[in-house]
């Protein structure tokens, strides 16, 4: 059986942000002591179950990479898949410079979740309704966490430290709780565009 570029691409996107999302709850479980509001998702990286987050967290950004080369021949989506190709080996940098390196850490990671919540937006012009509306609503969300949490980096001295202090831009979630209004957003994008794509014909 042959399956369309679309089929293959939707199929790893939708994996990608399932297992990462699995692992991530797994890691943080076998974290001892790890608070969803307090600690950073990075903190994962460096802990008891770094292996499971760093593994997963790559596996993320190689799927989305191998899909964007299969996406890529579809000329409809070039400008989101230049985006997404940014997202992927960002997602495996983050997964190869843990948190323990601070500067090419913070880089990657930054690079992922804003060019995840661009190209959710971006996809706009290129999808169905009512699904390249949600798509702008969940990017406008990773893209405004984001925001809210650079600032609160900023302003807390975080930004010179790698302890996680609370800050008022995190409105009451804690550091961690809105890194996860980044990445939990951007996950269901991902996922939703890939089945989204596996319903799709090939042109």
């Amino acid at each position: 059986m042959t399956y369309s570029r679309e089929t293959i691409t939707g199929t790893l996107f939708f994996v990608a942000a399932t297992q990462f999302l699995l692992c991530l709850a797994i890691a943080e479980a076998l974290y001892p002591g790890y608070s969803l509001s307090a600690n950073y998702i990075s903190d994962l990286g460096i802990g008891p179950s770094s292996i499971i987050f760093n593994s997963s967290v790559f596996i993320l950004g190689l799927s989305v990479l191998v899909g964007t080369y299969f996406l890529s021949y579809n000329f409809n989506f070039r400008i989101v898949s230049i985006q997404l190709l940014l997202v992927g080996i960002s997602a495996m940098g983050v997964g190869v410079f843990t948190k323990d390196f601070t500067l090419a850490h913070g880089a990657v990671s930054s690079a992922t979740f804003f060019f995840a919540g661009l190209s959710a937006i971006l996809s706009f012009k290129v999808l169905k309704k009512p699904f390249s509306l949600i798509s702008v609503i969940l990017g406008i969300v990773t893209l405004g966490a984001l925001s809210l949490f650079s600032l609160g980096m900023v302003t807390s001295g975080s930004m010179t430290s790698n302890i996680a202090y609370d800050s008022s831009f995190y409105l009451g979630l804690g550091p961690g709780g809105m890194e996860r209004m980044i990445v939990y957003p951007a996950l269901m994008w991902l996922a939703g565009l890939g089945s989204y794509l596996v319903t799709q014909r090939e042109p």
